[in-house]
């Protein structure tokens, strides 16, 4: 194998080193990478002997540590994290004004959990029997934990089954 060949090899293991390190996270360009690199250290000890071969496995894990310092440091990292926070919250059931029997309006349809208006605060809710469109009556046939169980008003067949 000739020098050029060698240093092509150690460029290529350290570009695919790069690439596993920034974007293709799963291992496999990291395996090829360090497998380039590490024939590529090989063959210089082969063709230049101890020092040459020394001087270039230093050259190589400096170089390595150097591009990892980079990108470390570099936004690179803030494109891949997520950066919004939510601001959402579970129902709050201590309430006592939420109890069986209290009635409130779907905001949107219940297929079977969405939104509802009760008592003029925004909750989860849940329709036990059915799916529930948008801007209908409902109201509270069951509280369990943050669960709130809903039933359309006109819709008597809930209370038929109590």
């Amino acid at each position: 194998m000739t020098p050029t060949l060698t240093i092509i090899v150690i460029v290529i293991g350290l570009l695919l080193l790069t690439l596993e390190i920034v974007a293709l996270p799963g291992g496999i360009s990291g395996i090829f990478g360090m497998g380039l690199l590490i024939f590529g250290v090989w063959q210089s000890f082969i063709q230049l002997g101890m020092t040459g071969g020394t001087i270039v496995l230093c050259c190589c894990v400096a170089i390595c540590i150097i591009l990892l310092a980079i990108f470390m440091k570099s936004k690179t990292w803030k494109k891949f994290s997520l950066n919004e926070e939510s601001d959402s919250a579970v129902n709050q059931v201590s309430d006592p004004s939420l109890s069986v029997g209290t009635r409130g309006k779907t905001i949107a349809r219940l297929a079977p959990t969405g939104k509802a208006l009760i008592d003029g605060k925004l909750m989860e809710v849940h329709a036990v029997n059915k799916f529930i469109d948008p801007d209908k009556e409902i109201e509270v046939v069951a509280i369990e934990g943050y669960r709130i169980d809903v039933c359309e008003v006109e819709d008597r067949r809930f209370e038929q089954e109590a």
